[in-house]
């Protein structure tokens, strides 16, 4: 496989062809936060809390660093200004959702971020579909979901699936963020079969 040469916040790097940014970057220990990549999963770029500047050719962008492939000479700064507002903006907004995060609370500290700015949308829910893709890529059960779009759009788990497998599964409740998706586990469990007296 071709070797490629980028720098990574003045640091020359070795990655493969095909790697992502974030795997470059993983591979030297620089440290680029994120909230829904795991290593198991198809990269899904959906918190963007990864977002790093690039430049190529003397032209500047934002980019998710869980998708963006490495190229080569590339330069990527995965903290600068225009980084650190940025990844500050989306921090705000996912803590209207999920204030209590210990996850989001730890970063928003690192990056200054004002866990009141935004009025709150009590969902508890980031949409980082960590459980979604888990239980459908690693255990191939589809338990848990999207539902609806939009601003409406939430996870959800399928009852008939999700009381059959979940019990003795559980593997995705650890990856949560929030921890929102116990608590939707629990009330999927009671709202679709309550026990009987």
């Amino acid at each position: 496989m071709k070797e490629i040469l980028l720098q990574i916040d003045g640091k020359k790097v070795k990655a493969a062809q095909g790697m992502t940014v974030l795997g470059a970057a993983q591979s030297v220990d620089i440290f680029i936060p994120t909230l829904c990549h795991h290593e198991k999963l198809e990269p899904y770029g959906g918190c963007r809390v990864c977002t790093v500047e690039v430049e190529v050719r003397g032209w500047t962008k934002m980019v998710a660093a869980c998708l963006y492939p490495v190229e080569q000479d590339l330069i990527v700064r995965t903290r600068s200004k225009k980084v650190d507002k940025i990844r500050k903006m989306i921090l705000e907004l996912l803590l209207a959702h999920a204030p209590d995060s210990e996850q989001l609370q730890d970063l928003a500290a690192e990056y200054g971020a004002d866990k009141d700015r935004f009025e709150k949308e009590s969902s508890f829910c980031i949409l980082c579909g960590l459980c979604v893709r888990y239980c459908a890529e690693v255990k191939k059960k589809n338990a848990v979901g999207f539902v609806n779009n939009g601003s409406k759009r939430q996870i959800s788990f399928i009852p008939e699936i999700a009381l059959k497998e979940c019990n003795s599964c559980k593997e995705c409740f650890p990856l949560c963020p929030t921890s929102y998706l116990q608590a939707a586990f629990v009330l999927c469990e009671a709202l679709a079969f309550p026990k009987n007296k």
